[in-house]
């Protein structure tokens, strides 16, 4: 006579899994989503293609944070649904990482703010040599300039090193700026040659006509100032992270002590070797994804 294994009456097991594989089901589809938006962005941008530093393409970074997302949101699903303890332990680990990456990297660049400033100060130059060559880069670049009301990188003399804009170019540009970063009136009518001539002025002759702060400044000013706004964004990306964890660890000990108290169970699809003789009990029958409990044959009584 066989004893069957009641594992449903684990009430928190289900919950468990049930929130495991909604969070990763929903993160692996958003890391597609994002994986899919960043291919088509960089199969555009190669026919306008002339920068070539990764930091300032866009569509390469949202190709690698898809990716990164879609893997490991995908090794979620999987080992929740098949209660494989190994691809568990995998995602687990990922899921610590990212999150221990993150927030080593905003503390650093806290503490370090002179060297990250200098960084954003020197790849945003890099991105100015080419702006005219380069779409992402030049739209993004007039978003903050309109945005933040801001010019250039560390001030509005940076585009001396763009060749349309240095005061020795020939042309109409030259010893101009971008008329994103004029001073306007939402009602008025853009002028595009409104910094015409301003490389050769002072900053206090300038400070009517075009903004002269540095963008990298204005950033960070913003920042500081709407520390709320990004305190909800960070706490938007870390929280899910962090219960992702939580849920995951609580699920594998939840796995663990099933192992321990029932014995050994179908492990996942990594296993090649032959299964012994396994079948869900009639409590589990409406989960087609809980595991396959060995079952317990009794000696019989002479």
């Amino acid at each position: 006579m066989f004893n069957e294994v009641r594992y449903c009456d684990r009430c928190s097991y289900l919950f468990l899994k049930f929130c495991l594989i909604v969070y990763a089901t929903i993160f692996w589809l958003i890391g597609g989503f994002i994986l899919a938006i960043g291919i088509y962005a960089e199969v555009e941008r190669q026919q306008y293609k002339t920068l070539e530093a990764v930091f300032l393409a866009p569509a390469i970074i949202l190709i690698v944070l898809g990716v990164i997302m879609f893997i490991i949101s995908f090794i979620g699903v999987l080992a929740s649904l098949r209660d494989n303890l190994c691809l568990l332990k995998v995602f687990l680990y990922m899921l610590a990482l990212c999150l221990i990456l993150e927030l080593a990297s905003g503390i650093l660049a806290l503490i370090f703010r002179r060297q990250t400033e200098d960084l954003l100060n020197k790849n945003i130059r890099k991105g100015m040599v080419n702006y005219y060559d380069d779409l992402d880069f030049k739209n993004i670049m007039d978003f903050v300039q309109k945005t933040f009301k801001c010019c250039g990188g560390t001030d509005f003399t940076d585009w001396q090193v763009n060749m349309y804009h240095n005061c020795s170019a020939p042309g109409p540009l030259a010893c101009a700026v971008p008329y994103t970063c004029c001073l306007s009136k939402p009602s008025e009518v853009v002028n595009t040659m409104c910094g015409h001539k301003v490389l050769e002025k002072e900053r206090l002759e300038n400070i009517d006509v075009i903004y002269t702060r540095g963008c990298t400044n204005a950033i960070f000013i913003w920042f500081m100032d709407n520390y709320k706004i990004m305190a909800g964004l960070l706490l938007g990306i870390l929280v899910p992270q962090f219960f992702g964890v939580i849920f995951t660890w609580l699920y594998i000990t939840r796995v663990e002590d099933a192992i321990e108290e029932y014995g050994h169970y179908m492990g996942g699809l990594l296993d090649g070797g032959p299964q012994e003789t396994k079948q869900q009990s009639k409590w589990a029958k409406c989960c087609k994804c809980m595991p396959l409990i060995d079952l317990v044959q009794t000696p019989k009584k002479p």
